[in-house]
């Protein structure tokens, strides 16, 4: 009895911890996308120089192999940032600026009608 209950235990940490991960993968990957816009406009200006300058010493298509690297480091970095913080025990759910990812609304204003006063209960 005692071990079906640790090993249901070991599943449901794992599965909490692979969703986790995918959680912050998402998130991150958004985030390097939204926010970081003019980080991947500035890598982009970098990459097309670098193979400009790499064109001219290697046969082997620069732009591919400039491209693939830094897709690749934009992979690896949200990756490696999501493991790190899956692994440090932070859940998505513990993040406060993470509310609109889990749907949860903050009323900033509520609204009110001309005639409310009259016909509506004042909280």
């Amino acid at each position: 009895m005692v071990s079906a209950q640790s090993s249901n235990l070991g599943k449901t940490y794992s599965l909490l911890m692979i969703k986790s991960f995918l959680i912050w993968t998402f998130t991150l990957a958004v985030c390097l996308l939204v926010v970081g816009f003019p980080l991947v406009v500035l890598m982009a200006t970098v990459g097309c120089l670098l193979s400009i300058i790499l064109q001219s010493v290697m046969p082997v298509s620069a732009v591919l192999l400039v491209a693939g690297a830094l897709i690749m480091f934009n992979v690896m970095a949200v990756v490696l940032a999501a493991g790190v913080l899956t692994v440090k025990g932070v859940h998505p759910s513990e993040v406060k600026w993470l509310s609109w990812l889990h749907g949860e609304a903050d009323e900033m204003q509520t609204t009110v009608y001309a005639a409310c006063p009259l016909t509506c209960e004042i909280k």
